[in-house]
């Protein structure tokens, strides 16, 4: 298999993608059944959902609510009159038989999303944005890699059989990896900002379906080639596995192409552990589903008063904070990006709201916050310290009367319960002790334990101090301001 610079030289990827993402309504697609994550399995099913004989659907009307706000923010056209097929495949997990999914009357059309990388602009077309039902979980048992090959039994949970997914198809605009991954995390956090899903890739809430072929390059004056045959590598379930199993592919494929051996049209599934797709099964054509106009269900026919009422309410979508903040605060865009991979910039910002400079907002939440969150295997939202907390601590540490090391105490203190900051500064005597008479006992008694230092500092080797300044620190048990400290050893010693 050649390398993926070597592969690149010679083909140029094409790449669509295919994203599904459940939608975080509080009951299923067409009944009534809750949606919550980690329930005991086949605990949340009803005859609707298991597609019991006689049990009719009803549309969620949350669940089309949503999937327009995602066609809205994706600069889709909203189709003014749709309505939902069956789509015929047997899988264990398919309690029916079939999907209940829209085919060639979606709710919503040609849209984009632009991602940058490095400067770069990327414009990938969006095809469709649909609406269906999600399928049940298979749970493959006795095997090493929990897929059914060398599995003992299979075990069903339907509990996700029902619950309402849109499945969001681009064109053949991906070029790269790494756009690949840019645009499955744009996506999300678009979807993120508009409340309708938690997008949760490790808990299935967003799954990604990539598709890739591989045409020849070219030579000078030559027309593109025609797109080649496609494999779908499916369920891919992370950022950086959507990067890894592209750029596998398009390794594979070369590896093939050069062999001259054809591509197979199918579906793969991509290892984490190994790093490269295996076979799964031949890919189906639309004419393989059978599909037909479901016949329990209306089509939807949306007014135009109500797609311009959710139009107008949607919230700012993540380019135009992104451009607001940088505009606002002063962030870079490296800035922004280190937040929103920590999960810290709601918090950041409110924080900035209750008071705390963007640059002190930012610090203690990525550099102390954050780490503790991950320290706990926990969120950083999940922390008991608000926003509003972390401000006043800013504000106290640019006043002097905390120093950073004293604010971290005053977290710690937060965190276990015991108040506000302020509470926990009184209760735990943590203020900045601003008695010149303590300090300036400490540092005569640090310049006395310490006299070839002393002497250095008064020849005029002003750095020297340090030794003397970590002295006096230790002494007040971290309860002086370090510069103030500095500065009185110097008048001290006579180096001002």
């Amino acid at each position: 298999m050649p390398s993926y610079a070597d592969a690149l030289a010679r083909y140029e990827p094409v790449i669509g993608l295919e994203t599904h993402v459940e939608l975080g309504t509080v009951s299923k697609m067409f009944c009534g059944c809750p949606t919550a994550f980690g329930a005991e399995p086949n605990t949340q099913v009803c005859p609707v959902c298991l597609g019991l004989p006689g049990a009719l659907p009803v549309v969620n009307s949350a669940a089309v609510r949503f999937a327009v706000m995602i066609g809205l923010a994706l600069h889709c056209d909203i189709a003014s009159w749709c309505r939902f097929a069956r789509k015929n495949y047997f899988y264990p997990d398919m309690p029916k038989n079939f999907q209940i999914s829209q085919y060639d009357e979606p709710l919503c059309t040609d849209g984009w999303l632009d991602v940058e990388i490095d400067g770069e602009v990327h414009r990938v077309g969006i095809t469709r944005v649909h609406m269906e039902e999600d399928t049940g979980k298979s749970l493959h048992v006795g095997g090493a890699t929990g897929r059914i090959h060398g599995a003992t039994h299979s075990l069903v949970d339907y509990n996700r059989a029902g619950i309402p997914l849109v499945e969001i198809v681009t064109e053949p605009d991906v070029r790269s990896p790494e756009v690949a991954r840019a645009y499955v995390d744009e996506l999300r956090e678009l979807i993120r900002a508009l409340g309708v899903s938690d997008v949760r890739m490790e808990q299935g809430s967003l799954r990604c379906d990539a598709n890739v072929s591989l045409r020849r390059r070219p030579a000078p004056g030559e027309p593109d080639a025609p797109f080649g045959t496609r494999s779908e590598t499916k369920n891919l379930n992370s950022l950086r596995s959507v990067e890894r199993a592209v750029r596998y592919e398009i390794s594979r494929q070369a590896g093939r192409l050069d062999d001259g051996e054809r591509i197979r049209q199918e579906t793969r599934h991509f290892d984490e552990a190994a790093g490269r797709t295996s076979p799964g099964r031949s890919k189906e054509e639309a004419t393989d589903y059978r599909y037909f106009p479901e016949p329990d269900l209306t089509p939807l026919a949306l007014p135009v008063q109500y797609v311009d009422e959710l139009r107008v309410g949607l919230p700012e979508l993540p380019a135009a904070r992104r451009a607001r903040l940088i505009a606002e605060h002063g962030y870079t865009v490296r800035d922004l990006t280190d937040l929103r991979n920590a999960g810290v910039l709601d918090l950041v910002e409110q924080t900035v709201a209750a008071g705390a400079t963007p640059a002190a907002a930012r610090k203690w939440w990525l550099n102390e916050l954050a780490r503790r969150a991950a320290d706990g295997g926990s969120q950083p939202s999940d922390l008991a310290i608000s926003p509003a907390d972390v401000a006043r601590i800013t504000v106290l540490v640019a006043g002097g009367e905390l120093t950073d090391a004293l604010a971290r105490k005053v977290i710690d203190g937060v965190l276990a319960g015991e108040g506000t900051p302020d509470e926990v500064i009184a209760g735990r005597g943590l203020a900045v002790v601003a008695d010149d008479g303590a300090l300036t006992a400490a540092v005569d008694a640090a310049i006395a334990t310490a006299p070839d230092i002393a002497e250095k500092v008064r020849g005029g080797k002003v750095n020297a101090v340090g030794p003397l300044v970590g002295a006096v620190m230790k002494a007040m048990k971290g309860q002086a301001d370090a510069a103030s400290v500095r500065g009185l050893l110097l008048e001290r010693l006579g180096a001002s």
